[in-house]
This record gives C-alpha cells, sequence and structure tokens, in this order.
C-alpha cells in the first residue's frame, strides 16, 4: 500500500537509534514498534514491500503521540511527524485509521455554537460528577465564560476551540498583557474557529486543509497572529507545508507563540508590581520545543516576574497529552505522566507552567498545580490575587 510518504525521506533513517530515549511510547513499553525507528521500518515494510496493514501494524501507528522528540535527536533530520502524518492520513482515507464515532466527536471543534454547547454539558456533567477521570478534563470546566474585547487592531490573538471554551482565562491574561506591552489585540473568534491541529492528528489532513483555507480568508493579511497554545501555533507555522502555496507560506510566517512574541519586546512589559514568591517550574509542550522550537522564549518572559525558575531533569520528555491522545490512548497516555510527574516532584515546585492546554489539563488531572505562563506574568504584573 502507498503510504504517501516521501521516499527519499523514508531512506534518510539510517536506524541508528539515536532517537529512541527520546520516544515516550518507546520508553514506557521498550518495544522497539513503539519507537521512531519501528515505525520507520513498518512504512517502508507496507509502502515498499506491500506488507499487509495488521492489528500490530495500525497500533504501532495509532500509538504514536507524535511528539516529534525524535526529529532534535535526529543526525540526519528525518523528518518524522511529516511521514506519520502522510501515513495516518492514507490510512484514515482507507478506512484503516481513525473510525467514524472519532471523526464525529471533532466536528464541533469547527463549530463554536455545537462546541459552546458540548462544554457547558460537559460543565454540568462535571458538577454532576459522572465525568469519566479517564477523559483527563480540566477539573474545572467553565459554564458560562466573559466575552473577550478588541483593544486595537495591531496583533491578533488566536482564540480557537477547546482552549477558548475551557481555558479563555489565558487568553484573557494575554490580551491583558498584549495590551499592557502597547499592542492593540483583536481576539480572532469565529473568523477562525479552529487551527485543525487535532484533525491532523487524526489522519483527518482534507478537513485541516479545509480550516486552514478559512482561517486564511477570514483574517486580515500583515496583522501578527500570537497564538497561546503551543499545539495550535505549531499546526499553523505548519500551513506552507500542508497547502503548499506561498500564501500559506507568508501566512505561516507572521504566526507567534505568545512567549515567542513577548520575548521579543520584554522592553515594552511593564516591571511587575511585586514578583511572584514563586518556585516555578517549566514544562515544555512538545509542539514549543520540539517543533517551534521556541522553548526558550518561555524562561525569558518569565524570568522576571518569578522568585525562581526551574528545570525538570527529563530533557523535554513528552506528558502523554498528545492533543486528543489522552482520551484515545488513556492507558499509555497514563504510564507516560507518570514520569513526567515524577520529573515534577523530583523539581519540587509551587507551580508549573504549561504553555499548552491539553497539557495543562492531563497535569491537573491528576493534581498537578499548572499554570499558563502568562497567567504568570499578568498576575505579576497586575498584583492580582487568587493564584
Amino acid at each position: 500500500m502507498d503510504l504517501n510518504i516521501d521516499e527519499d525521506d523514508l531512506n534518510a533513517c539510517v536506524q541508528c537509534g539515536l532517537c529512541l530515549p527520546h520516544c515516550p511510547t518507546f520508553r514506557v513499553t521498550g518495544d522497539e514498534t513503539m519507537s521512531p525507528r519501528g515505525r520507520i521500518k513498518l512504512m517502508r515494510e507496507v509502502q515498499d514491500n506491500d506488507a499487509p496493514l495488521t492489528s500490530e501494524v495500525l497500533d504501532a501507528f495509532s500509538t504514536c503521540v507524535q511528539c516529534r522528540g525524535c526529529e532534535p535527536a535526529c543526525p540526519s533530520g528525518v523528518p518524522y511527524g511529516h511521514m506519520m502524518e502522510s501515513a495516518r492520513e492514507t490510512l484514515a482515507d482507507a478506512g484503516q485509521m481513525t473510525p467514524t464515532w472519532q471523526r464525529l466527536a471533532m466536528k464541533p471543534l469547527a463549530n463554536p455554537t455545537l462546541l459552546n454547547a458540548g462544554t457547558r454539558a460537559l460543565s454540568v456533567a462535571q458538577k454532576l460528577k459522572v465525568v469519566p477521570e479517564r477523559l483527563g478534563l480540566s477539573n474545572e470546566i467553565p459554564l458560562t465564560q466573559s466575552k473577550l474585547e478588541a483593544t486595537g487592531s495591531d496583533v491578533y490573538l488566536f482564540t480557537g476551540c477547546v482552549m477558548d471554551t475551557m481555558q479563555r482565562s489565558v487568553h484573557a491574561a494575554g490580551l491583558a498583557v498584549l495590551t499592557a506591552a502597547g499592542f492593540g489585540v483583536m481576539p480572532t473568534g469565529n473568523a477562525a474557529p479552529c487551527c485543525g491541529a487535532l484533525q491532523s492528528h487524526a489522519g483527518l489532513a482534507s478537513e485541516t486543509r479545509t480550516l486552514a483555507e478559512k482561517m486564511m480568508e477570514g483574517l486580515e493579511p500583515n496583522i501578527p497572529i500570537i497564538v497561546d497554545s503551543a499545539g495550535c501555533g505549531a499546526a499553523m507555522k505548519d500551513y506552507g507545508h500542508l497547502l503548499g502555496t506561498a500564501e500559506a507560506e507568508l501566512f505561516s510566517e507572521r504566526v507567534f507563540d505568545m512567549a515567542e512574541f513577548l520575548a521579543m519586546h520584554m522592553d515594552r512589559l511593564p516591571e511587575p508590581a511585586a514578583p511572584l514568591d514563586l518556585r516555578v517550574a517549566v514544562q515544555d509542550p512538545c509542539h514549543l520545543r520540539h517543533v517551534q522550537r521556541v522553548h526558550e522564549a518561555t524562561r525569558t518572559m518569565l524570568a522576571p516576574y518569578v522568585r525562581e525558575l526551574v528545570e525538570l531533569d527529563d530533557e523535554g520528555l513528552c506528558c502523554g497529552a498528545g492533543g486528543a491522545y489522552s482520551i484515545f490512548e488513556p492507558e499509555l497516555a497514563g504510564q507516560i505522566r507518570d514520569r513526567k510527574v515524577a520529573s515534577i516532584n523530583r523539581a519540587t515546585p509551587d507551580v508549573v507552567a504549561s504553555a499548552n492546554p491539553g497539557c495543562s489539563m492531563h497535569l491537573g488531572a491528576v493534581g498537578v498545580p499548572t499554570k499558563h505562563p502568562i497567567e504568570l506574568v499578568h498576575h505579576a504584573i497586575t498584583g492580582a490575587r487568587g493564584l
């Protein structure tokens, strides 16, 4: 079966194994087929030798977290993430992956009305204690949220789907900090309801392309787009590859992670009303560290506003959230999270700074105190209570 993977990309992997220590599923299983090297070998067998799509092969592909921690470690520069995306898209189109229930579950992401209604229903269900813990959802899903008001038109604040319904307080903090730095901010709202990241992970690339094109049409050109969700930012910075057009490349060039953008403008940020008396551990979301590779900006942004920043000792290993991975693969996600929590506990922080909603909800579900980095900056600048 042709998985539509470029042969040069497949052949770039020399099977050296340097990726293995950086792969979360290999670390918890020790299974070669659960490693980038093993999965690439299976891709070759399927594409070049017409190997059958057994349940073991499909399981190897479906259990990849797509953290892409293997990419920075690879001396050959193998584009593993794009290869896995191509494989999943082909298999999903052929009906071999992403069953109907998963596809239906993602439909509301691009429909703000449905998503808001679903979130309110989840909030009520959570208060009635009927939401399964295996879903790893936030412990405080909001029933209602305050509207985000534009403060100008210098930059867009991408609000998106899940994060806007479950963590709009993060957007509010980001909007306030950007405004305090002298930028007029426009929340994207319904003009860009979803970036398509979760759909892409599931192999539904055609839906991702549709959402990308809608976003490009809905947002004015030449205005920077600030994103406070690492997974969304990584997806939007990849539109050039996804769509293969010069227009998409130009769009991606104006996408910035929140910390990345503010780190370039530290001179415009206010002094803290009082630095937060906190020992803060920085948990790098995979799509910030391994894909966007701008994770150092989080430290630059936070340093003036907290008493102490501490590093985790696991070299950025994935926490197991992986977008919707923790819902579809709860056992593996939990095992991966256990390693991350152990690393956090060794660092003995007061709070963990995490710039991705999936990571913060996944960690928060087992009691790890998490805050988005921009929330910490906002609290330090304003002296707000209740952190």
